[in-house]
């Protein structure tokens, strides 16, 4: 019975391992066949999305020869719509869609950097930008960044709404806070609002292995913790400091934009869905993103702001495991 169980466990581990092999070469072959994508910036005109997506549906229900009737009054109308902007006539204010999916790196910032300064060369008295932002946090200062790419939007006078259709947590909320308009769907995971620092310490365990392990600073500070080295009280409470030093800038950036908020009430790490965000004031409103723009078509040009950026093969086949462990987890 015994040889069976090792035998078992032996196949187990085997199968385990092909397992992990076959996804990562899934992941590679993904990454790859997602390399060739040019890099620039992509503009979509939501209206006319819309319009077409619409038309669709009329075609079904209502047939054939009304449809034809419609398709022609409607290339009618927007031929005298692009005239109209060619000579700045009549021309509707518009508004800049940017959509941010955020990982623990805050990698989509590259783009967002792109979009931003495309906007503000293009932008006029009126218009407005719209961020649908999808973002569980990650590393404090590539999501300050972040919100910071945000900032010169508001710096510049352009009006900020920011819709959360999923989540906006930690390093995600530091960006939304800064928006003139926070909105949120009613089971959206909102807050978080706090500071995490952990590390494994293998230190005892090398020691039984007769292993030491050197490291050589210079500045009292340099190294607080460490994950092979003897950790002291010290280092422990320098790091417990410096995180509460960030805490304390992230509380500081909900104060200054959204002063309505009871930021000490808030801020202690837990998260909230919508309909509870909006009770503590940490959203504005209870909407969809995709209700935000039916609304706004109706007075606005919408146009969507891509820009599509060609990643080296390691950051593709890095975001491609990432994205593998999350569905994982």
């Amino acid at each position: 019975m015994t040889a069976f169980f090792a035998a078992y466990g032996l196949f187990l581990a085997e199968l385990a391992t092909l397992v992990v092999l076959v996804v990562v070469l899934i992941v590679l072959i993904f990454a790859l066949r997602r390399g060739g994508r040019a890099e620039g910036l992509v503009v979509e005109h939501l209206n006319r999305s819309f319009e077409d997506a619409a038309d669709e549906l009329k075609l079904v229900l209502d047939g054939k020869g009304r449809h034809k009737k419609d398709a022609k009054a409607r290339a009618k109308e927007r031929k005298r719509a692009d005239k109209s902007r060619a000579r700045q006539e009549h021309v509707k204010p518009r508004t800049f869609v940017l959509d941010f999916k955020g990982d623990m790196r805050a990698s989509a910032v590259a783009s967002l950097r792109e979009e931003v300064s495309a906007v503000l060369q293009v932008a006029k008295p009126g218009d407005d930008v719209l961020l649908k932002l999808e973002n569980p946090g990650g590393t404090v200062h590539e999501h300050g960044l972040a919100a910071s790419q945000l900032l010169r939007l508001r710096q510049r006078g352009f009006r900020l709404t920011i819709a959360v259709d999923k989540v906006a947590a930690s390093g995600g909320y530091l960006m939304a806070c800064v928006a003139d308009r926070l909105i949120a769907a009613p089971f959206a995971i909102i807050g978080s609002i706090g500071v995490v620092a952990q590390l494994p310490n293998f230190h005892r365990l090398l020691e039984e292995k007769g292993v030491d392990y050197e490291q050589v600073t210079a500045g009292r500070y340099k190294r607080t913790l460490t994950m092979f080295g003897k950790n002291t009280d010290e280092g422990r409470e320098k790091l417990r400091q410096e995180i509460e030093d960030v805490h304390e800038l992230f509380k500081a950036q909900i104060h200054e934009y959204r002063p309505q908020v009871d930021v000490e009430r808030v801020a202690t790490g837990e998260y909230w869905h919508g309909i509870r965000a909006l009770e503590l004031k940490l959203v504005d409103e209870l909407r969809t993103s995709d209700d935000v723009l039916i609304d706004a078509v109706k007075e606005r040009d919408l146009y969507e702001v891509a820009y599509k950026r060609r990643r080296a093969l390691s950051e593709r086949m890095l975001g491609g495991v990432e994205s593998v462990l999350e569905r994982l987890g």
